[in-house]
């Protein structure tokens, strides 16, 4: 080993032995944040947006004190939400600039938003069909407070005639004409104010173009994704021109994620970009060109039999990623260096076993480190971060869990 992967390797081991010491007086399981990663992901996050804003994508963090870290720094302003419930905790908490980026059918929510000025100033919702509008009328009661509005455009890429469809199934508003006609939709009904459009091109920003040992499928999703970019560029120019001629001007265009922040940064369309999960960069953001990151979430489980050689077992693990099962979905074993899943068992639920030479070295009681496949979920199974610096423990903040919210 030499070179590049070398340094890598030694940086490994460097972060093992600081985050071992960092928490031998905690057991294990348990979860941690290197500050200091996590700060300089946040630097690059805003070098890359180029001047524009970061909103945080908060279902990638779901962690308020994080959350207001890395809103303090220049650069960030303002959250991406998930749900409706999640929007007005926040900002009933004091973040005063909350995007739910997603619709809802939450009643009792859309209730007390529309009968509280503080609420409705803060929260704006998403919608992309008249019956969102209509459910929001229906459950405002006597909730007189004006709701605030972004509407969503599709991003997907279609191919021959709409056949082909290369992205998420969200938004039916895929063309300019149709945005433009549920903008002047909305500026007809009393209570409503359209502040922006949002426009997340997950086939971008979160599909890794770099993948190792997969030469073909990684120069593939570049094309793709290239084709993808300057359709979509255009496609969200014409759009926004379209609501601004429809109903005036708007307050936010947003756009972008992770892995496509320079890129949408560059539209002149765009005003704030979105970004989240490059804070932790799990290991599914791993295999990018456009940028690299440094891991700054991990969780820890203890080691607690050792069955033969090459082999041991640690409590738990079995925390697998949304999205289409697989192996990638999976934690990654990540320190000490040389582990892997047992084919046959896989991350368990109680526990599981590791195979590789690393194992011969580990005692009972000892931790091994695992990477989440993705950035927010990690919170949803652990109560606390413990904030790293070098090798202390200098805070333990709560998660979303650990302030007893599970908002999905």
């Amino acid at each position: 080993m030499t070179g590049r992967a070398a340094d890598f390797a030694r940086d490994r081991d460097a972060d093992r032995a600081r985050y071992d010491r960092a928490t031998a007086h905690l057991d294990a399981p348990l979860a941690l944040v290197d500050v200091t990663a996590f700060d300089a992901n946040a630097d690059d996050l805003v070098r890359r947006a180029g001047g524009k804003p970061i909103r945080v994508a908060s279902k990638s963090v779901r962690c308020r004190a994080l959350l207001e870290r890395a809103l303090a720094r220049d650069g960030f302003a303002g959250v991406m939400s998930f749900t409706l419930a999640e929007s007005l905790w926040l900002a009933r908490s004091g973040f005063d600039d909350v995007l739910l980026a997603y619709p809802s059918a939450d009643r009792a929510g859309f209730a007390e938003l529309a009968a509280d000025p503080k609420l409705a100033a803060a929260v704006t919702v998403t919608v992309d069909d008249p019956a969102q509008l209509r459910l929001i009328e229906e459950a405002r009661g006597d909730g007189r407070e004006q709701v605030r509005v972004c509407l969503e455009l599709d991003t997907s890429l279609k191919l021959l005639g709409g056949r082909v469809r290369i992205g998420a199934r969200r938004s039916p508003l895929h063309d300019p004409v149709q945005v433009a006609a549920l903008a002047r939709a909305i500026a007809r009904r009393p209570g409503f104010r359209l502040v922006g459009v949002m426009a997340y091109e997950g086939h971008v920003a979160g599909v890794g173009d770099a993948v190792a040992g997969r030469p073909a499928r990684s120069q593939a999703v570049r094309l793709m994704q290239s084709a993808a970019r300057k359709e979509l560029a255009a496609r969200r120019a014409a759009a926004v021109r379209a609501v601004r001629e429809a109903v005036g001007d708007l307050e936010f265009v947003n756009g972008g994620g992770t892995g496509s922040v320079q890129h949408t940064a560059a539209e002149d369309a765009v005003t704030e970009i979105a970004a989240g999960s490059g804070l932790f960069v799990p290991r599914l953001f791993d295999h990018y060109t456009s940028f690299s990151g440094r891991p700054a979430a991990l969780f820890a489980q203890p080691v607690v039999r050792r069955p033969g050689p090459g082999v041991v077992t640690v409590l738990g693990g079995g925390y697998p990623a949304s999205g289409v099962a697989g192996p990638d979905r999976s934690p990654e074993p990540y320190l000490p260096r040389g582990l892997r899943y047992d084919p046959q068992e896989g991350a368990g639920e109680v526990q599981t076993p590791l195979l590789g030479p690393a194992a011969d070295d580990l005692r009972v009681g000892d931790k091994v480190w695992f990477r989440h496949a993705k950035a927010g979920e990690l919170c949803e199974r652990f109560a606390a971060l413990h904030l790293v610096e070098g090798e202390r423990v200098t805070g333990t903040v709560p998660t979303y869990r650990g302030e007893g919210h599970t908002f999905l």
